[in-house]
């Protein structure tokens, strides 16, 4: 697929708009959260909170909780804007049809000889197993290639946790290593398993991961 067709390919997903970017996969959307989202983003994360909260970084001592506290989340939302108009991060909710299910970011965007960023990702025990995250991954790699021009997408992951690498690793991304003592996480210097892909790569693979991800009819497990 040339890389001119595969542009038309994503014009008919991304949907650009004052309230940022829409992402379209094949059972998926994704666009930036907004202050109205508090509700349902606090009931997600309330739910989830033993789920999640082993493999996120600590709240700073004294941060207001977004979790609790409405402007906490308001302001998060509003961060998320000026990242996104300065072209450094670019946040997104993962909705199954009308229902928030997660999050996928792509963060430290970093332009000049690098042209590179990172995702990084969550979901909705009641929604796991089913391949969201793998699309929304997609999706993300898609927009960051074909859309933001950069060069080189890493996802770092904790390497006991198993979840998080079957959603690489089902995408048959390059593992790199592991960086010992990477970031904090959940109050622990934490080492963690680095995977990339490269525009070089996603250009080889891009009809792969349309058919596989953004065109599939089906729900599988996994």
């Amino acid at each position: 697929m040339s890389s001119q067709r595969w542009r038309f390919s994503l014009a008919d997903r991304l949907v650009s708009g004052a309230m940022g970017p829409v992402l379209r996969g094949s059972r998926i959307n994704m666009r930036p959260l907004r202050p109205s989202d508090f509700l349902s983003w606090q009931e997600v994360r309330r739910r989830n909170a033993s789920w999640l909260e082993p493999w996120e970084p600590q709240r700073p001592p004294g941060a207001p909780n977004a979790v609790e506290i409405r402007r906490a989340f308001e302001a998060r939302c509003e961060m998320r804007d000026r990242e996104r108009a300065n072209g450094t991060a670019f946040g997104f909710g993962v909705f199954l049809e009308d229902r928030l299910i997660g999050e996928c970011n792509i963060n430290n965007v970093h332009r000049g000889a690098m042209q590179g960023g990172s995702i990084g990702y969550w979901i909705d025990q009641a929604s796991a197993g089913r391949s969201f995250t793998s699309e929304a991954v997609v999706c993300a790699l898609s927009f960051s290639f074909e859309e933001l021009g950069l060069h080189r997408i890493e996802i770092a992951i904790i390497p006991r946790n198993q979840r998080s690498r079957r959603v690489v690793e089902k995408l048959g991304l390059r593992e790199e290593g592991i960086a010992q003592r990477f970031l904090e996480i959940n109050g622990e210097w934490e080492d963690h398993v680095r995977y990339a892909i490269t525009s070089e790569e996603w250009l080889e693979r891009q009809s792969e991961f349309v058919a596989a991800w953004l065109e599939r009819t089906t729900d599988d497990e996994g």
